[in-house]
């Protein structure tokens, strides 16, 4: 429990604002990306994309920040904060790797997101989210670990790099195929990444569950 006084007032309702920005953003954000067509139908599509998932990401540092420095954490931000996050994150992952990003001149994907990258990264959210509901049922403490941060960061910084690298190969700032190259090593690092961070959440629900029945 934290020293401070619970936020009153306009602080108390700053953080929990925030998340629902940044549902809203999500929202928009993947409503956006749904109207694209590679390479060129509504390529603004794009852009505004990019700057939608770029603010939603800033509101989700701020708000846990503010949540902790005014003593404002809340039952809703607990449960919304990460519905918000996962929202965003998944639906960029799930899009990417539509049809509307298909180059049919390289038979590919020009984000390099395959399908299954998609469902590999929905099945570790479900997997550890799950985990979490059962541990915490528990009375287990299930906070997130510094692998699940991290892997947050990585791709909340992999989203927008992806989708600049395809505006750079539809405006012929870049080669097409090289593009398409690098935003696959993205998406395969990304998947990697996701996988791995499961690992400690895996090991302290097991090692939780022996101690249990030990």
């Amino acid at each position: 429990m934290s020293d401070r006084p619970a936020a009153t007032g306009f602080r108390r309702h700053v953080p929990n604002a925030l998340t629902l920005a940044r549902l809203v953003l999500a929202a928009a954000f993947i409503w956006v990306l749904s109207v694209y067509r590679y390479p060129a139908t509504n390529a603004w599509a794009l852009h505004v994309g990019i700057d939608l998932f770029i603010i939603a990401a800033v509101t989700d540092a701020l708000d846990g920040y503010l949540a902790r420095r005014w003593n404002a954490v809340s039952v809703f931000g607990r449960v919304m904060d990460p519905f918000a996050d996962k929202l965003l994150v998944l639906g960029a992952f799930v899009v990417m790797a539509g049809p509307q990003f298909w180059s049919a001149e390289l038979g590919r994907q020009s984000t390099g997101v395959s399908p299954w990258m998609a469902v590999v990264i929905l099945g570790r959210e479900l997997l550890v989210t799950s985990i979490r509901g059962v541990m915490e049922g528990m009375g287990v403490d299930f906070s997130a670990s510094w692998t699940g941060k991290a892997k947050m960061i990585v791709q909340s910084v992999a989203v927008p790099a992806i989708l600049l690298l395809v505006i750079l190969a539809t405006s012929g700032a870049l080669e097409t195929g090289r593009a398409v190259a690098i935003n696959a090593v993205i998406a395969y690092l990304v998947t990697a990444v996701t996988v791995v961070s499961a690992v400690p959440y895996l090991t302290r629900a097991m090692g939780a569950v022996r101690g249990r029945e030990s």
